[in-house]
């Protein structure tokens, strides 16, 4: 008989982390019924007149989890096989990853189904904006402050504002951010979510009182994520043997090893800017070409999966190598709860999601300060108080951790979820 497998549902995976958490913690039936869903969510078609003249709708969403703390805050991602749930599932996860860094804003996230592999400047030109039409009277700097997300752009943001600020007959920087420097961009934004995923790792490190000198680490993913917290982790003494990407021709996943460590500048050099490497020039730099999930089996003490969700499953958990002391999830849910349950009985170290990659969302709010003040910090200015806040959020989960003898998703949790009900409460919602 042949046994049907229950496809992957990001958003079920994101409500049953709150549920868990949510009975730790004794919240109320209220408050529980009011967070496990989105407050609003909305999806539409974007008619678009492609190159050829011919009219291809394309699908949008833009889903609202929770604004109690303040404006919602989330991506926008375009991808082929963008969903409904996953945008919950995102837009929930960004609800708790404000909450857990204590900045003012709630959880939003948005996403069209298309690939730009495919599309044109223009063709996804029209689709930025199409996008904003659709939205602009849901959206704004007080209310819903969009950013960047899986294969967007500053160009898609500056289209975006552009199409708001047309819309609303007015400047308004503050409505999106991620935006170019000098259209209202931070500096620092772009090394941001890498170097939070580093400086929590740092803090892991030496809590554990782990030399980061004698680490190697294995990544999963070469966009600006998985780039930025290689350079900053081969800064601080760490070394990369291992690191994977999509390729677009192939349609599939390739790893990239060396064992003296890999570099960065040459890779780059071979990359295209969806963060996919050349596999024939990688093989004549001498690195090794592995099968896609080989990132996940190297005798390395740190994984990194800084790709997408559902990466390290109940299915592929056992092949993390033994060494494996420490996960840094640079991506959004990359580990299911399952195998987080093998992990956490191994005694694998875990930096959640939403705090070792907070650092995006993190360097998107002082870009939004910076754009609705009109004034600009220095770049040194910007890592240094992302260096602040993210080694305060990972002190405060770690301490509470140890206290309560907690793994730190949920810990991380139980911070995220009180500090989001408590807002709740205090505005009378529940």
């Amino acid at each position: 008989m042949k046994i049907k497998v229950k496809p992957f549902n990001s958003f079920e995976m994101a409500q049953a982390q709150f549920d868990k958490v949510a009975a730790l913690v004794g919240l109320d039936a209220g408050a529980r019924d009011l967070l496990r869903e989105p407050l609003r969510e909305y999806s539409f078609s974007i008619p678009v007149r492609m190159d050829d003249g011919q009219i291809k709708v394309f699908r949008g969403f833009r889903v609202q989890h929770n604004d109690a703390r303040g404006p919602s805050k989330g991506g926008i991602r375009f991808h082929p096989q963008e969903t409904l749930d996953t945008v919950r599932a995102l837009a929930m996860w960004m609800t708790w990853k404000c909450a857990v860094v204590d900045i003012p804003l709630g959880g939003a996230k948005g996403g069209v189904v298309c690939d730009p592999h495919n599309l044109s400047a223009r063709e996804q030109e029209q689709i930025c904006r199409g996008w904003v039409r659709q939205v602009a009277r849901n959206v704004g700097p007080v209310s819903d402050v969009p950013a960047p997300d899986v294969m967007t752009n500053a160009q898609h943001m500056l289209w975006m504002l552009d199409e708001f600020e047309a819309l609303h007959g007015g400047r308004y920087p503050g409505f999106i951010t991620g935006k170019p420097v000098g259209m209202g961009g931070s500096l620092g934004r772009t090394e941001a979510t890498g170097y939070g995923v580093v400086f929590t790792l740092r803090e892991a490190l030496r809590q554990l009182g782990i030399s980061v000198d004698s680490t190697k680490a294995s990544v999963q993913g070469f966009g600006n994520v998985a780039q930025y917290a290689i350079r900053l982790y081969h800064q601080i003494g760490g070394k990369v043997i291992c690191v994977s990407s999509w390729d677009q021709k192939d349609q599939a996943a390739y790893a990239f090893k060396k064992s003296d460590g890999i570099d960065v500048d040459a890779l780059l050099a071979i990359t295209d800017h969806f963060g996919g490497i050349d596999k024939e020039k990688a093989g004549k730099l001498a690195y090794e070409v592995l099968p896609g999930e080989a990132w996940l089996e190297q005798p390395v003490d740190i994984l990194i999966p800084a790709a997408i969700e559902n990466q390290i499953t109940s299915e592929n958990v056992g092949r993390v190598h033994q060494g494996v002391r420490l996960v840094a999830e640079g991506a959004n849910g990359p580990t299911t709860p399952e195998a987080d349950a093998v992990l956490k009985q191994r005694g694998v170290f875990v930096i959640p999601d939403f705090l070792a990659n907070a650092g995006g969302v993190t360097c998107s709010y002082f870009e939004q300060v910076q754009s609705n003040m009109n004034y600009f910090w220095e770049k040194d200015e910007v890592l240094g108080k992302l260096d602040v806040k993210m080694t305060s959020a990972f002190g405060a989960v770690s301490e509470l951790a140890r206290k309560r003898d907690l793994f730190m998703r949920d810990a991380a949790y139980m911070i995220a979820i009180n500090r989001v009900a408590q807002a709740c409460k205090d505005r009378g919602w529940v």
